[in-house]
């Protein structure tokens, strides 16, 4: 039976359904779900290009490892990173100070993706490959429509949230 979680940017009032890709990353889906609900300050790509992510502390223990990976994820993949402190707290990606980019915990990065021509690369570690463990089946262009507003109008006081979904 299929599982589905709700993706949210809250201040927006726009939601979106995505389908749990069990059978191409089990491990992934577990961990995500298992934590549900998870959201924190929203957060527009720089260099992936259409993606909006959140930040949260890491859940997974242990870790789900590389499964169902993309470098070049497609309009509706829901995309699992998991990243070291030294990865992203650079100064010159712009985290406030005391947000868990900072954290000595490292970070779980929650994404979605709502536009083609997305490329996963960062100019000082290289490629940035993440799981897909869901893919949006509802909502799609409205979260589009949204996520390309923050791109344009800033993420301020924004969240994004990821929620158990019931079918």
């Amino acid at each position: 039976m299929a599982r589905y979680i709700s993706i949210s940017l809250d201040k927006r009032g726009v939601s979106c359904r995505a389908r749990l890709l069990t059978e191409e990353a089990p491990r992934t889906c577990r961990a995500v779900w298992d934590a549900l609900p998870q959201g924190d300050q929203a957060y527009h790509a720089k260099y992936a290009r259409n993606e909006v992510y959140t930040l949260v502390p890491p859940f997974a223990d242990p870790e789900p490892g590389r499964e169902n990976p993309t470098v070049t994820p497609i309009p509706g993949d829901v995309v699992y990173f998991a990243f070291e402190p030294w990865e992203i707290g650079n100064p010159a990606y712009g985290y406030e100070e005391g947000s868990q980019a900072h954290s000595a915990t490292g970070a779980t990065d929650l994404a979605i993706f709502y536009g083609r021509n997305n490329l996963l690369i960062n100019g000082d570690a290289g490629w940035v490959p993440g799981n897909v463990f869901a893919t949006i089946t509802d909502g799609l262009d409205e979260m589009a429509a949204a996520c390309h507003d923050l791109w344009f109008r800033g993420v301020e006081g924004e969240t994004l949230t990821f929620r158990r979904k019931e079918s």
